[in-house]
């Protein structure tokens, strides 16, 4: 929009003019001189206001000036006022209100009176508008500028009583004179007073200082709304708060006066006739304007007012009125081309499409916008096709670049969002009233990216068309005859453009068309990024660079091609021809900038043959320098695929298997692209990476070297012998990343004389080393000379390498397997055998574990060996490892599931020989399976650096050897309880001498049987030496001892128990509390020890092992009664009768049983025993019963039972038991009834020897067959016969 006169474009904002305040600077209102001598001056008596409070009130409203925010509904619907505000001290100017007659110019009457019109009418003689034209900026400036819709003046209200008076006159008197001032010059521009209070007790709400604002108010004729007071306060926010008031009431009173202004604009539209200039045009042809002239202007004139008080809508029907007034055939038509108003015209029509595009835009009809800058052109350019000069010139071009830039200004000023980089959208979509029509792809308005290429191509074709001006037309018009001047007046579309003369001049420069196209380009690509538009952006980088090289601005084409080389994927996608001419024009850059760098690459990518040759051009990468003087010597890497390289790489590796310490033919092409008449490239050095087991290749340059050349045809065999060096000595490798992971690189020498067109083919014999798969990942070609360094790394791809081997110059044949890129490395087959001489398949828990491994060497040389043993599974354990004349090794632990011990070395093995090594685990104390694993790596002289292994893989099972179950049987203690009535003997003893000296147990005692059973679950016959149980822990409110019963025999030898076999063991377990007083339960936790010891380690007595089993918690005590019943059996000799066959003992059998009930709480208990009769025993004793039990005491009752004749076989089945009676006695059941007397319950009687066992109901008790039917035999003297 700068080519447009200043303001003519501007968006239409309310002005206020502050006045009264200092600021620093006379107010200037723009005015022509002509123009001032006529102008009203508005002065104000009283000096201008300068405290802190008006400065700050000042500076919030001017902070307030919208006139350079975005333009668009949305920013305008958040505020609540808008203005364009400036300031003014005590004075200023207002253009006249009517202008009087020029001198020389004479009333066309004197009888009549002189009609006088607006400076800026065409009815005023002074106006450049008369007597014919439009409307121009003037006008527009005019309200924007020069006539306030506001006059915000600001003074002091005085708080003194003695000068408040005064103060108030005074202000009364200067704001009449303002406002009488306004009214002598016709304009209605509002008045409104702001008092500013210089003290706080003003700030009150009294009586006082309402009655001074009534008065001031009345005394200056001023409405309620234009009146305003600020108190005195330090507040920033209660300033802003009255500010805010304020400036949002003025708001109002300033469309009101837009709105008069509109108003008297349709007024005057609606009389339909011409005004009467103040003089008729005498001069010519001069004619006034014509009606439809005057409707224009009205119809412009309403439409601004309209936009000033943001009704769009209105402001867009008008200005289409005046637009389509403008260009109809009443008035544009008839105006020749020749005439300034034609420019004039063109000028007015720019202006209203702008402002329709303005109110478009405003109203969110994007596409409808675009639509309307499309037929605006198209209809000028009808115009001036018909009218006019043509289209076929620069001025034409000219003005479409600017008609373009006009819509991307406007873009930018409306800020829409949907067109907001953050989006990433490159058009608007379309409004809801065109959806449903077919648009075309312009008819969509884009970001302005789109726009400042549109320009920056018209611009093009403004150059274009000005450099073919003839020259006579570029000379100066004083220069030139004045028929050619007068010839060519009208040649040329000069509007809003220069003449030939300066648009081109001769003599001088003239229109810098490179500097202007460069920036409308550099506008585009700054918006194309913005939206990630790479590839656009890199087209107007590259027509930018254009420019500037014409224009020899080499730095910027350096800064801004080399990211648009380096980044962008053209070169892949085929694009050469902008790679070239991004070499070329990056080149010629930097041979001028003296870039050496940038030359390096842009010369080895212009040698590719793919880039069209140049005849003028050397293509020698050794001359690349020429003219160039760096002060250290440049060197340059360059990355695959960064450049369009002329040089590509094959390799081949010729099976896809191979074994370690053997070797694997390969074969490496090297392919030069380059131009068939370019110098030969001499490499220094190659360098072949490998991403896997194998070393790295550096193939040095030698013309005399060991490979053998064979030059014939198009390819060039080399045959190279590769030699091993380590790192140190191989300082050519050409980057610090490629060299080999081992820490050793292979050297060959070769002719490394790159012919163009010509392919170098290395065949090589790679030896391998250790076992996996090895890829051959790069090639990097080195370049080293006396100027400069060059590095070009290449890359190998399966899916675009040349499958071709080359048996000979010029016989090939093709690679069959899939990947010729890679090698599969087997190992070298072991011949280092790992055996255990003794192996078991089952270990048992509580054990020391030890293995004897054997490992034979059976190559046929001796081997350095090394081994690494591994144990894995659920938390194994250290281990330690024997090997002989080495120290022992202890494992570590690697995580919770592996132990491992890496590289413990073995030494050397000699061939046939083997090497015992042994492998200790300490005893696991659970069921547990390891995976043991032991890799012995070793190395031959033969070939030391191929490492050769051998692994074996052990599974080590683990498992108990014994399970138990267990029984707790109760029974009667045979000590008596103490008794509370004894003091003596419950009173603990006298320890105070010494305390260390353990308290013997004064409490209750109870008994009891531990009965165990243990099975072997071991898969051979192991002997168990003892059995025994331990306490744990230590119990410290009781006391317990234990005495075993194993069954094992007495000389300690054990006894073999072989695999699922049951054992018993019985612990007859004493139980006594520490004090009488402690009856509470009592936890025993006890643990079941099996010595135990393997069969053939019964001779050594350290391989005893101890298995330990634990026994659940028992409880002992309670404070319950119990009721035991426990028996023993007696017989005596009874009657003996002496027959033929000998003497004949009929026994008399007797069974004590006896009931012992525990009372060990602390209440008096009473029970009642009652014996039922039976018809299987006959008994003595109490038939009923009660027993009195102190508390803490125990009372027993004996019973003798005399078991009559053995049941026979149907009254065993009349017992309707079904357990089948044993050989060797039977069961009775005593009906013996033992019952609480207090609470009526019936208490359980318990087992408590052997020969009682419970039954459903009640107990049982075993009667031996020996103690009823006796037996026969010869007594002798002196002796019983008594079994």
């Amino acid at each position: 929009m700068d080519d447009y006169p200043s303001g003519s474009l501007d968006h239409s904002v309310p002005f206020l003019l502050t006045l009264g305040t200092r600021t620093g600077s006379a107010y200037d209102a723009g005015l022509s001189a002509a123009l001032k001598e006529q102008a009203v001056l508005i002065r104000s008596d009283l000096p201008p206001l300068d405290s802190d409070q008006a400065r700050a009130l000042l500076r919030y409203v001017q902070e307030r000036d919208v006139s350079q925010l975005p333009c668009n509904a949305k920013e305008m619907a958040a505020r609540k006022y808008r203005f364009r505000v400036k300031a003014a001290e005590r004075s200023l100017l207002l253009p006249p209100r009517r202008a009087s007659l020029p001198e020389g110019i004479d009333a066309p009457s004197p009888s009549l009176p002189t009609v006088l019109h607006s400076p800026y009418s065409p009815l005023s003689p002074i106006s450049p508008l008369y007597p014919d034209g439009l409307v121009d900026t003037q006008w527009i400036r005019k309200h924007q500028d020069l006539v306030p819709s506001v006059l915000l003046c600001f003074y002091n209200l005085a708080s003194d009583p003695t000068l408040a008076t005064l103060c108030d006159n005074q202000i009364k008197t200067d704001v009449n004179n303002i406002r009488a001032l306004l009214s002598q010059s016709g304009y209605k521009t509002r008045v409104a007073v702001v008092l500013l209070s210089d003290h706080v007790s003003s700030v009150s709400s009294g009586e006082g200082v309402q009655e001074r604002l009534e008065t001031i108010r009345r005394g200056c004729g001023l409405d309620s709304k234009a009146l305003f007071l600020v108190p005195s306060s330090d507040s920033q926010e209660e300033l802003e708060r009255v500010a805010e008031n304020m400036l949002t009431t003025l708001y109002t009173v300033s469309v009101e006066y837009y709105r008069d202004l509109g108003r008297h604009s349709r007024k005057k539209r609606g009389r339909g006739s011409v005004p009467q200039p103040t003089v008729p045009p005498t001069s010519g042809t001069s004619q006034t304007l014509s009606l439809a002239g005057w409707n224009v202007r009205y119809d412009f004139k309403s439409a601004v007012f309209a936009e000033y008080r943001l009704e769009m809508d209105v402001a867009l029907r008008s200005y289409e009125q005046a637009c389509e007034n403008l260009l109809s055939s009443e008035l544009m038509e008839l105006i020749p081309s020749w005439s300034p108003r034609w420019n004039e015209a063109r000028f007015l029509a720019d202006v209203i499409a702008v402002r329709c595009l303005r109110c478009l835009l405003w109203s969110g009809q994007h596409s409808a916008a675009a639509r309307r800058w499309q037929l605006h052109r198209e209809r000028i350019a009808d115009f001036v096709d018909r009218r006019g000069r043509g289209t076929n010139n620069y001025g034409w071009e000219a003005w479409e670049a600017r008609w373009a830039v006009v819509m991307a200004d406007l873009i930018d000023k409306a800020d829409i969002p949907d067109l907001a980089p953050t989006t990433l959208k490159l058009f608007v979509a379309p409004e809801k009233s065109v959806m449903g029509e077919r648009l075309q792809p312009w008819e969509f308005l884009h970001h302005t990216g789109y726009w400042h290429r549109l320009a920056a191509k018209h611009l093009q074709a403004r150059r274009t068309l000005a450099h073919v001006i003839p020259v006579d037309d570029r000379r100066s018009p004083s220069a030139s005859p004045a028929s050619h001047v007068a010839k060519s007046a009208f040649a040329y579309d000069t509007y809003m453009c220069p003449d030939p003369y300066e648009e081109f001049p001769l003599d001088r420069p003239g229109v810098n068309h490179t500097q202007m196209i460069a920036d409308r380009l550099m506008r585009a690509r700054s918006e194309f990024l913005k939206r990630c538009q790479t590839r656009f952006a890199a087209e107007v980088t590259l027509e930018c660079a254009r420019e500037l090289a014409l224009a020899e601005h080499w730095p910027e084409i350096i800064s801004l091609l080399r990211p648009v080389w380096k980044g962008l994927p053209f070169r892949n996608e085929g694009w050469i021809a902008i790679a070239e001419e991004l070499n070329w024009a990056l080149r010629a850059a930097a041979a001028e900038v003296g870039d050496a760098e940038l030359l390096l690459l842009t010369s080895w990518e212009l040698l590719s043959r793919d880039f069209t040759r140049r005849p003028d051009w050397h293509y020698d990468i050794s001359k690349a320098l020429e003219g160039v003087e760096p002060t250290i010597k440049p060197t340059v890497s360059i990355r695959d695929g960064q450049l369009q390289a002329f040089v590509s790489a094959s390799f081949h590796f010729v099976k896809e298997e191979g074994k370690a310490g053997q070797s694997v033919c390969s074969q490496l092409s090297i392919v030069s692209s380059a131009h068939p008449d370019s110098a030969p490239v001499v490499l220094s050095s190659i360098y072949l990476s490998f991403n896997g087991c194998l070393d790295g290749i550096v193939l040095r340059h030698h013309a005399d070297g060991h490979a053998t050349q064979q030059c014939r045809t198009k390819a060039i065999l080399s045959t190279v012998t590769l030699t091993t060096q380590a790192d140190a000595d191989a300082n050519v490798e050409p980057l610090e990343s490629d060299r080999a992971s081992t820490g050793v690189t292979l050297i060959g020498s070769a002719d490394l004389t790159l012919l163009p067109g010509k392919i170098m083919v290395f065949n090589m014999g790679i030896p391998l080393r250790e076992p996996g798969e090895t890829l051959a990942e790069s090639l990097t070609l080195n370049l080293d000379s006396e100027a400069f360094g060059l590095r070009q790394s290449l890359a190998f791809h399966d899916a675009t390498i040349a499958r071709l081997w080359y048996i000979s110059p010029s016989v090939t044949k093709h690679i069959t397997h899939p990947r010729p890129l890679a090698v599969r490395v087997l190992p070298r087959p072991p011949k280092m055998e790992v055996s255990c001489t003794v192996w078991k398949e089952q270990y048992y828990t509580d054990e020391p574990i030890s293995f004897r491994f054997e490992v034979e060497n059976g190559e046929d040389v001796k081997a350095l060996a090394k081994v690494d043993v591994v144990l894995f599974g659920e938390k194994p354990p250290s281990f330690t490892l024997e090997i002989p004349g080495q120290e022992l090794q202890t494992s570590s632990s690697v995580r919770s599931e592996e132990t491992r011990l890496s590289g413990a070395p073995m030494g050397t093995i000699e061939s046939s020989k083997s090497l015992p090594v042994g492998l200790l685990l300490p005893p696991i104390q659970h069921s547990s399976r390891y995976d043991l694993t032991l890799k012995v790596t070793y190395f031959l002289p033969t070939n030391p650096g191929t490492p050769i292994s051998q692994t074996a893989v052990f599974q080590v099972n683990v498992v108990n050897p014994f399970e138990a179950n267990y029984d707790l049987l109760p029974r009667v203690h045979r000590n008596p309880w103490p008794s509370l009535f004894d003091p003596e003997g419950i009173a603990p003893p006298n320890t105070a001498d010494n305390d260390s000296i353990p308290l013997p147990p004064r409490g209750i005692s109870q008994a009891w049987t531990l009965i165990t059973r243990y099975a072997s679950f071991a898969s051979e016959a192991l002997r168990v030496t003892d059995v025994d149980i331990t306490i744990q822990p230590h119990p410290t409110t009781f006391r317990c001892t234990s005495t075993k019963r194993t069954g094992l025999p007495a000389s300690g030898a054990g006894r073999l128990v072989n695999p699922k076999t049951i054992q018993e063991a019985a612990f007859d377990l004493a139980a006594q509390k520490l004090t009488v007083d402690d009856r509470s339960h009592a936890p025993l936790d006890v643990s079941l020890l099996i010595k135990w010891t393997r069969v053939d380690d019964a001779n050594d007595p350290t391989a005893v092992n101890t298995t330990t089993l634990p026994i659940p918690r028992f409880t002992l005590f309670g404070t319950e009664p119990r009721v035991l019943a426990s028996v023993s059996h007696h017989h005596h000799r009874g009657t003996t009768t002496t027959t033929t066959t000998g003497v004949v003992t009929t026994p008399s059998p007797l069974i004590s049983l006896t009931i012992t009930i525990e009372n060990a709480s602390n209440h008096f208990l009473t029970f009642g025993l009652a014996m039922e009769p039976s018809e299987q025993f006959a008994f003595s004793g109490p038939k009923q019963t009660s027993l009195n039990l102190l508390p803490v005491s125990r009372r027993s009752v004996e019973y003798r039972l005399l078991p009559l004749d053995a049941p026979t076989a149907d009254e065993e089945d009349e017992d309707g038991d079904g357990e089948e009676e044993a050989p060797g006695g039977w069961w009775i059941w005593p009906g013996l009834v033992v019952r609480d007397k207090y609470f009526q319950k019936v208490l359980r009687v318990i087992p408590a020897s052997e020969g009682v066992r419970g039954a459903k109901e009640g107990f049982e008790v075993w009667v031996p067959r020996w103690m009823v039917f006796g037996s026969v035999g010869v007594e002798e003297e002196g002796e019983g016969g008594e079994e």
